[in-house]
């Protein structure tokens, strides 16, 4: 899907947008240069929802084109700047643009290849969920411009929201989707209609009476669009959702080389992978009998362990550290509580320089769980002074008490 290659864009944008704003030394980087300018101009048409997200705000009323027209044309303007970056010396090139060329290059490619080879338009809701979510928590998230400006923008995407889960149904091949990806749309889906009532409704107020009755107008068929998407997901989606989650060698090979942009094979990746792991637990297990040093329960603890010693030892340490833990609803909080002591503590201790962005911890929005804990959600490099949120998932309140132990034991 095309927002595959524009949300990891974020250091992309903010160097092109250095580069271009820089002197231009030789012919090669000013033809780079435009090119960077071409791009931060025109990549927004092609996912404002993206463009919103990265401080590109003169798409804010508008979504993305999922139809098969719509990933053409994405398709086709990724291709035509990869010819043009072709025709580019990059040997003549500063080391900068040298950097940037090659990362813009890869983006490009990566764009290309999700489209029409990795194909996950047609077997991931979950990116479908995650992008109708964020048209909107993305408007109101952060205070970039003034509340009634940005409650247009939502009215307006708001309006384009039952042609935008029109194209996502007509996308999906309920048999290609795994049943994993379908369970969780699921669960995310009714996240937008959460984010409607809970950042959306109670601010309608500060509109004039003609924006007022639009934007009303545009939460109600919403509203009913998002509750019949739901009922496509329980009804047609889930039940058929026959997929396999595992994308094969060829793909994750490919799509290996493209995440990381590095040379280096799955293997020498996996043998780094491995020598690491064992470093790490040998760090583990020297602080695991610091722990453990005196008391009369812990196993045996040789210089030399075995394998079976050491995991033995490790496991030991770590049931002392499972042991604190907050309280089911207390995660949130003492993720807060943390933050305040660890800033305290690193400026006491003059480690490192604290920046000035301000930080939020907050609650995961609906329509993010159910994938990762905790994630950090840093404003666009192209937005000023806006704040950092580091969102937190709460427990899932149906959780049996043997569940929530065991994550709040690991977490």
């Amino acid at each position: 899907m095309q927002s595959t290659w524009y949300r990891p864009l974020l250091v992309l944008v903010l160097t092109l947008a250095a580069a271009v704003a820089a002197a231009t030394p030789t012919a090669e980087d000013a033809k780079f240069e435009a090119l960077g300018q071409r791009f931060l101009d025109e990549f927004g048409r092609y996912s404002p929802v993206y463009a919103t997200a990265l401080g590109d705000h003169r798409f804010d009323g508008d979504l993305d084109d999922l139809s098969p027209a719509g990933r053409a044309r994405s398709a086709a303007f990724a291709r035509d700047l990869m010819r043009q970056l072709s025709a580019i010396d990059r040997q003549e090139l500063s080391r900068a643009n040298q950097v940037d060329a090659a990362m813009l290059e890869n983006q490009l490619r990566y764009s290309v290849w999700s489209e029409e080879k990795f194909r996950d338009w047609s077997w991931d809701p979950l990116s479908y969920t995650q992008l109708a979510g964020q048209a909107l928590y993305g408007l109101l998230a952060r205070d970039y411009a003034p509340l009634p400006e940005r409650l247009r923008s939502v009215t307006s995407r708001l309006e384009k929201l039952p042609l935008l889960l029109e194209q996502m149904r007509a996308n999906l091949v309920p048999g290609r989707v795994p049943s994993i990806h379908a369970e969780t749309a699921v669960k995310q889906n009714p996240g937008l209609l959460s984010l409607v009532d809970e950042l959306v409704v109670p601010n309608v107020g500060v509109l004039p009476e003609a924006d007022r009755v639009r934007l009303e107008r545009a939460i109600e068929r919403a509203r009913a669009a998002v509750q019949q998407h739901q009922q496509w997901l329980e009804k047609e989606l889930l039940p058929n959702a026959k997929g396999e989650f595992r994308i094969g060698r060829e793909l994750y090979d490919e799509k290996l080389a493209l995440a990381l942009m590095s040379p280096l094979s799955r293997q020498q990746i996996r043998s780094r992978a491995e020598a690491e792991v064992k470093r790490v637990r040998a760090e583990m297990y020297a602080t695991a009998r610091q722990a453990l040093a005196g008391r009369e329960d812990a196993p045996p603890m040789p210089e030399s362990p075995s394998p079976a010693e050491q995991q033995a030892v490790i496991a030991a340490a770590l049931e002392l550290a499972y042991a604190e833990r907050p309280a089911r609803d207390g995660v949130v909080p003492l993720a807060r509580q943390t933050l305040e002591e660890t800033t305290a503590f690193v400026r006491e201790k003059g480690f490192v320089t604290m920046p000035d962005e301000p930080l939020e911890i907050i609650v995961m929005p609906e329509f993010q769980r159910g994938v990762a804990v905790a994630y950090c959600d840093s404003p666009g490099p192209l937005d000023k002074g806006q704040r950092t949120f580091y969102a937190v998932s709460p427990i899932p309140e149906d959780w049996q008490q043997s569940k929530v132990d065991s994550f709040l034991r690991e977490y």
